[in-house]
């Protein structure tokens, strides 16, 4: 069993080495162009859809922060209420009085979800481009000028931003701040092979033509970000991402609300994977790298869960029952023959890899270009890779769980 776990845990150094290399050298061959944008050739007309339900606070910053924006291609603030049970549907129709450029409209009935609420507000929209921020996000001034020269490109389909965190108050919501620069970071370095895997709801662009082609979003999926940039994707249309495009948005101020919120994001995961793996292994990067990748990451997720787990009971018994037959026959507990200082090979790589771990930390947040960048604790940055990212396979093995047992739902 020795052997076994040895081979694994080289398995996992070996795997978690070939993607520090991959993305070394996707940076190191496209480092100067981390923060391309192309300049504007044509002001292609664009609306923004703003679906909102139950955010009184935020909603009118969101509102302004659209208005605010310098892209003069800016149609129309499509803000829709998704039969709020607080005073948002009040407060963006007072900004739709003074503002004609700003629409307020109402769902019917709740729909339940983004999607539902996204797909009535594009019905008001007609422009070449149609945007996305959620209720909660707030789009830096020259955000979407620094996205729309993207489109240039006819097999542009999708373009997406860089999103950052708003509130950064307690611990778990700095914590998010440093989890969001490195996923920004690592998109992009993704996005250099045509694998970005999601357009998230903060800030998102899509071409009216694609956008039509896969029929909007999928009201039954949890996670409409992922599951319409894959269809888009699949239709053989590239996704692209601007680092200068910032937008900040609001994150879970507390453990239990930041648990539901990944649950549903590795729920409408399981369930894009699901609708779309007859793509797996095929042709295009959806099914030769994007798939493989999510399924492969998420398999040894829950095998590093599962043999932690072993190891940690086992070592207990072990430990427990050596302690009590010590005491027992009074020999000592632990001698200097039991401590082993020789370096192996499990330890080399071990120890190489969480260097390596650590420079592709701090590489990712010195391009976010964020103030904050100076202000770090190395404390921080030691919870975030030794606490903070060993809850992923335990949020992701509740989330099969509640797959499995067709609890779908916000």
């Amino acid at each position: 069993m020795f052997e076994f776990l040895t081979a694994v845990y080289l398995f996992y150094i070996f795997v978690a080495l070939y993607f520090l290399l991959l993305y070394a050298l996707l940076y190191f061959f496209n480092r100067k162009n981390m923060f391309f944008s192309p300049e504007i050739t044509k002001y292609y007309s664009i609306d923004v859809v703003v679906p909102c339900y139950n955010c009184e606070k935020n909603i009118a910053d969101t509102i302004r922060s659209l208005l605010d924006s310098d892209y003069r291609g800016l149609w129309k603030i499509i803000v829709v209420d998704d039969c709020s049970t607080d005073n948002s549907y009040r407060i963006m129709k007072q900004i739709a009085r003074k503002n004609s450029r700003v629409i307020a409209v109402k769902t019917p009935k709740n729909t339940g979800n983004a999607a539902g609420a996204k797909d009535y507000g594009a019905k008001f929209s007609k422009a070449e481009l149609i945007g996305f921020t959620d209720d909660d996000s707030s789009p830096q001034k020259d955000a979407i000028s620094k996205m729309v020269g993207f489109f240039d490109n006819p097999k542009t389909g999708a373009v997406t931003s860089m999103v950052l965190v708003k509130n950064k108050n307690n611990f778990i919501e700095k914590l998010q701040s440093r989890e969001y620069r490195i996923i920004a970071f690592t998109r992009k370095l993704l996005g250099f092979i045509g694998a970005i895997y999601v357009t998230p709801g903060p800030l998102a662009i899509y071409r009216r033509k694609a956008f039509n082609e896969v029929g909007g979003f999928d009201k039954k999926n949890l996670t409409e970000d992922i599951e319409i940039t894959w269809h888009i994707i699949s239709r053989g249309y590239n996704v692209e991402l601007s680092l200068l495009s910032r937008v900040h948005t609001v994150v879970p101020e507390n453990i239990s609300s930041w648990f539901k919120q990944r649950i549903r994001w590795n729920i409408g995961g399981i369930q894009t994977i699901n609708k779309y793996k007859k793509e797996f292994f095929g042709k295009g990067i959806l099914g030769s790298f994007i798939l493989p990748f999510f399924v492969f990451s998420w398999f040894l997720g829950i095998l590093g869960l599962i043999i932690l787990i072993y190891r940690s009971v086992r070592g207990f018994i072990v430990n427990y029952l050596s302690v009590s037959y010590s005491l027992k026959s009074q020999v000592a507990v632990l001698s200097l023959s039991d401590i082993n200082l020789i370096p192996n090979v499990l330890v080399f790589f071990g120890a190489l890899t969480l260097v390596l771990t650590f420079v592709f930390t701090f590489t990712a947040f010195r391009y976010s270009k964020d103030k904050e960048f100076k202000d770090i604790e190395f404390f921080s940055i030691l919870v975030y890779i030794f606490i903070y990212l060993l809850l992923y396979p335990v949020v992701l093995a509740v989330s099969i769980y509640k797959f499995l047992r067709g609890k779908h739902s916000w």
